[in-house]
């Protein structure tokens, strides 16, 4: 006799989870079968899983992290794809994914999906309920797949679009990182500086009673002011800093924000640059997998992360639904790119529009790309230039007196 776990509905609807013992599984089912009950899920139990009326000491499940990564909806999306096209049931595959999550957070989230569709609910409206982890971008697509039967063929998508959103954040992260990291560095030796070396140089000079060059001066009186107003120093950034954070997440703060970081020069037009390749990639895979373009931009609008581009986004969406072309709204708004019209307008013309969006995706990414690989060799001798700078100014402001008293002494000594 074999184990087996099984779900069943009866006529009124209600869910029965249960394990019991027969010769195989047809006999199992034949057996629910004859006895009115719809089979919502089986499973054959290996010889170390629970047992009902024994007792089993169950081990703690350890996890790697406690939060959800970018790369635990990876990994999720990879290994259904891959399991559903090698023909295994959705419950026994959400088994499997659920022994081999790394994230505590999103070993919760998925029991709840895994317990969600045992009720009868879609993966779509079982994943819906989670909007913090899967947003609407996905449930949209696996909506798409459960519709047209090709679940796994739209998650390889999925899955191919977040692969390549990951490595795009961590070329960015990675040219910015270093710098990043001088500065604090050279942020760090100020405040040592001013905190635990200035005081002591200022006793000595005041113990010598020596003039002191005015670099001197400015520095040590720099430093004093920081020491004693330290706590209100930092009380008042902590306090402008949950100000200013709390203001950009008003739709007011972040149109403001978006207009100062798209003013910059150069840096500007890499941050535009980013927003059109995210609005290029989501709208390509989107309107690949069959999702109506009128809700292709609509799920864009909401997931676009940018307020600017969100208002341009909707005025599209009207033109759209008023049966006019992408192109028009486009063009109005200057926001596009000439390359970006001409590209959508031919996949308009050809029927081709997910490709050329595709294309457009792949452009913007290289071009980010290229720029912020440069963007890190050519601010890295800078941040040092000006990190070495720093150090040498106080270092100067420091010895400077240091070496007039020697020069006195050295003077005295010879008279």
């Amino acid at each position: 006799m074999v184990k087996f776990a099984y779900t069943v509905k009866d006529v009124n609807g209600r869910t029965t989870n249960d394990i019991t013992e027969a010769f195989d599984k047809t006999a199992l089912v034949q057996d629910l079968q004859k006895r009115g009950y719809f089979i919502v899920y089986i499973r054959e139990l290996t010889a170390s899983e629970h047992i009902p009326g024994q007792k089993q000491t169950k081990a703690k499940r350890r996890f790697t992290h406690k939060k959800i990564k970018l790369n635990d909806l990876i990994v999720f999306a990879r290994q259904l794809t891959t399991m559903l096209e090698s023909g295994v049931t959705l419950l026994r595959s959400m088994d499997v994914i659920l022994s081999q999550v790394e994230s505590e957070q999103f070993y919760k989230v998925l029991s709840k999906v895994k317990a969600d569709v045992e009720q009868g609910s879609s993966l779509s409206s079982a994943l819906e309920k989670h909007p913090k982890v899967f947003n609407q971008f996905w449930i949209s697509l696996v909506e798409v797949g459960e519709a047209a039967g090709t679940m796994p063929a739209i998650l390889d998508k999925l899955a191919f679009y977040l692969e390549q959103q990951a490595q795009f954040h961590s070329t960015i992260i990675s040219a910015i990182i270093y710098p990043v990291i001088l500065f604090c560095v050279a942020m760090g030796a100020i405040m040592f500086f001013a905190l635990v070396v200035g005081p002591k140089f200022e006793a000595i000079f005041k113990t010598m009673n020596v003039q002191l060059p005015l670099i001197t001066i400015i520095l040590l009186t720099t430093f004093r002011f920081i020491k004693t107003k330290f706590f209100i120093i930092l009380g008042t950034l902590v306090a402008l800093f949950f100000i200013i954070r709390r203001y950009l997440k008003t739709y007011a703060g972040r149109l403001q924000k978006e207009r100062i970081l798209m003013g910059f020069p150069k840096l500007g037009e890499v941050y535009k640059l980013i927003i059109l390749e995210r609005f290029s990639s989501q709208m390509a895979i989107l309107i690949d997998s069959g999702v109506p373009i009128l809700y292709a931009l609509d799920i864009t609008q909401r997931l676009v992360n940018n307020k600017t581009c969100s208002l341009i986004v909707s005025d599209i969406k009207e033109g759209v639904r008023q049966g006019k072309s992408l192109i028009a709204p486009m063009q109005k708004s200057g926001f596009f790119p000439p390359m970006t019209i001409q590209m959508i307008m031919v996949g308009e013309e050809t029927g081709e529009l997910s490709k050329m969006f595709k294309h457009v995706s792949r452009y913007y990414q290289e071009a980010v790309e290229t720029f912020m690989k440069r963007f890190g060799t050519i601010i890295e001798p800078f941040m040092l230039i000006f990190m070495g700078t720093v150090i040498g100014i106080i270092l100067i402001a420091m010895f400077l007196p240091m070496f007039n008293i020697a020069q006195l002494s050295g003077a005295r000594g010879g008279g």
